[in-house]
């Protein structure tokens, strides 16, 4: 049995354009490379057609990921969703240090379309999994590396 993979409209179709670029573009110069490597003569002793068999097996193995992927995903759209104030999945969240006063927002996304330095983390990170459920106004504490960190949640946007 499959589990459903969560992800948000924009990682979607980010996955689908990964696929087709390497379906339409990729894979057919990987197989031209392969043909063009072979005319070359003794395969045993030749590196281009292991290096372009080696990308064929690096991508043909991504083109299964992401399939397999978006054949369990699971999308959601939370700009469709009325906004309670409460944190779930696909919500940006602001959040202050109480400590510091420090103010920090995060995209609660897939884990592949996590990025920190774009804002984004995933459904699995600490700090995700600390604040899921939560909703505006509410303080939570969240375990870091440097122990454990109080933090506000001042802005919940469904967008």
């Amino acid at each position: 049995m499959s589990t459903q993979v969560p992800m948000t409209v924009k990682g979607a179709e980010a996955l689908r354009e990964e696929l087709n670029e390497l379906k339409t573009v990729v894979r057919p110069r990987i197989v031209a490379d392969i043909a063009s490597a072979r005319e070359h003569g003794d395969l045993k002793e030749n590196a281009e057609y292991h290096a372009a068999r080696e990308q064929q097996g690096f991508c043909e193995g991504r083109i299964q990921e992401i399939e397999a992927k978006l054949s369990n995903v699971q999308i959601i759209d939370v700009t469709k969703m009325p906004n309670t104030g409460k944190v779930i999945f696909g919500t940006t969240v602001t959040i202050v240090n109480c400590d510091t006063d420090d103010e920090t927002t995060y995209h609660i996304v897939g884990e592949d379309e996590a990025d920190i330095k774009k804002g984004k983390i995933s459904i699995g990170s600490p700090i995700a999994r600390g604040l899921i459920g939560k909703s505006l106004d509410d303080v939570v504490t969240i375990t870091t590396p440097a122990g454990n960190v109080e933090f506000e949640i001042i802005e919940v946007q469904y967008i």
